[in-house]
């Protein structure tokens, strides 16, 4: 397992070197499109007021984020100039110009030129040329656009520009530091099942993707595992749903540098992040971790079930020191494969895990389980009196202390109601299949749900959930039997 940096494959040599401003670069790349990026260049300012320029910064800056440090210098403006020259742009800024239409005929191969003015975008390009209106389609055949200039304001790459005010002229040092969106990073788990011995080898990979416009250059590059809150309100941080697959939250510190409560992953050596690019490093290569089957569906509370229903196949494992992964978890989607007949990896299923402290145990659905299915059945439903209820009590609560006086509503009609819950195995092996009875809660007129008689001794999970182990025979079928008495 690599559980220092991330592992990079072999570097291929550059034939030259790139042509870009950038300086020093480090990246910290967080979970959901933000990173912070550090430039350190060194630059010639002159004595005084001066306009500075930085190209190569990303596109999607947060220019409210700037930070510039230079010895001796005082900011006094700031601007981003983020209309880069593309197709689309220089027809926006010649609305209103003249620019110059180059045909060539298909068939001769003469070339024609014509002066065009140009009058709207919007939905295509609409041209007056002399006194006929025309719209310059799109079909292909040979016709160009010649531009007097460049409109003022379009720069072919992204630029900072920064008006200063230096005590001194010289050439030193120049940080830049800022946020931005478009570079993002997420984990992608490849696990190969063996049933038969139990166990999965798992490999984790690092996918990270550049959409900032910018080429990020030979940086020093650290990715972080959290949700830390940003926006004006501090959102973002923490998760608003149950962790996804987590059956059990580890209490195990992992061996990873941590960065306040967030967990460091640094790329080892520098990389290059490409604009447009999707770039995968290693972080996890563990073989013969423990892990298991399981076969689990759910019940509603009073679910009459038309047809069968296919249960969930799922794989549990841990992600322990002793008897798991051994590492803290990013959030991303782990894939399974399992080998078929001809020993060939064939892929089973996938799906989602957040951020997973070591030493958990997770339970992760791979798919519906083809050959075993449940149906649930409200075999009986009937009213029993309030002496029948005061039957099946198993305690008394009395306050005792201050005496006061109190309005006690209580209901005339309950409840009994026995499921029938009828699996089946199509398989040529018994199996077990976890069947959790959902609904018992229904509030505070109702979490008094008594279970009366059942055929298969089960778990309380709380006080919405019962769970039961039903073994299944080989090509065979189970049923049980549950009987609940409620006030609802």
């Amino acid at each position: 397992m690599a559980a220092g940096a991330l592992a990079q494959g072999v570097p291929v040599p550059e034939t030259a070197a790139p042509q870009t401003a950038q300086g020093d670069l480090s990246l910290t790349i967080y979970n959901g499109d933000l990173a912070l990026v550090q430039d350190v260049r060194q630059l010639t300012i002159a004595q005084g007021r001066s306009r500075v320029e930085f190209p190569d910064v990303s596109a999607r800056i947060q220019p409210e984020t700037l930070s510039f440090a230079a010895a001796g210098t005082t900011i006094i403006e700031q601007n981003f100039d983020y209309d880069l020259l593309t197709p689309g742009k220089l027809m926006e800024k010649a609305i209103g110009q003249t620019v110059t239409l180059l045909r060539t005929n298909p068939a001769t191969g003469t070339e024609t030129r014509e002066r065009a003015r140009v009058l709207s975008t919007a939905g295509g390009v609409v041209i007056q040329i002399g006194e006929r209106i025309e719209v310059l389609r799109d079909d292909g055949l040979p016709v160009r656009v010649i531009f007097d200039r460049v409109p003022p304001g379009l720069r072919a790459r992204p630029t900072l520009s920064v008006n200063l005010d230096s005590a001194r002229g010289g050439t030193r040092q120049v940080a830049l530091r800022y946020l931005t969106n478009g570079l993002g990073w997420n984990a992608d788990y490849v696990a190969l099942y063996n049933e038969a011995d139990g166990t999965i080898d798992m490999q984790g990979w690092v996918t990270l993707t550049n959409s900032t416009g910018t080429t990020f250059h030979n940086a020093d590059t650290v990715l972080v595992a959290g949700n830390p809150a940003s926006g004006p309100n501090g959102g973002g941080g923490g998760n608003r749903y149950p962790q996804r697959g987590m059956t059990r939250a580890g209490t195990e510190a992992a061996a990873r540098e941590r960065l306040g409560d967030f967990y460091l992953y640094p790329i080892r050596g520098r990389t290059t992040i490409a604009n447009a690019q999707t770039k995968q490093v290693s972080f996890l290569d563990v073989q013969a971790v423990p892990a298991r089957k399981v076969y689990a569906a759910s019940v509603g509370w009073q679910q009459n079930d038309e047809q069968p229903r296919n249960v969930q196949s799922r794989i549990a494992f841990s992600s322990s020191r002793g008897s798991g992964l051994g590492d803290a978890l990013p959030a991303g989607t782990v894939r399974f494969y399992q080998r078929d007949r001809e020993g060939t990896p064939q892929f089973i299923g996938e799906n989602a895990i957040d951020h997973t402290p070591m030493g958990s145990a997770l339970s992760l659905v791979t798919g519906d389980a083809f050959d075993i299915t449940v149906k649930a059945d409200i075999e009986k439903r009937e009213t029993i009196s309030g002496a029948e209820w005061e039957k099946s009590a198993r305690y008394r609560v009395f306050e005792g202390g201050q005496t006061r006086e109190v309005t006690v509503e209580r209901p005339t009609t309950f409840y009994r109601t026995t499921m029938r819950y009828t699996l089946t195995n199509a398989k040529a092996a018994p199996v077990e299949v976890e069947l959790t009875q959902t609904g018992l809660a229904r509030g505070w007129w109702g979490d008094d749900t008594r279970v009366t008689l059942e055929d298969i001794k089960g778990e309380q999970v709380n006080a919405d959930r019962r769970t039961y182990v039903v073994p299944v025979p080989a090509e065979g079928e189970r049923v049980i039997r549950v009987t609940y008495e409620t006030r609802y």
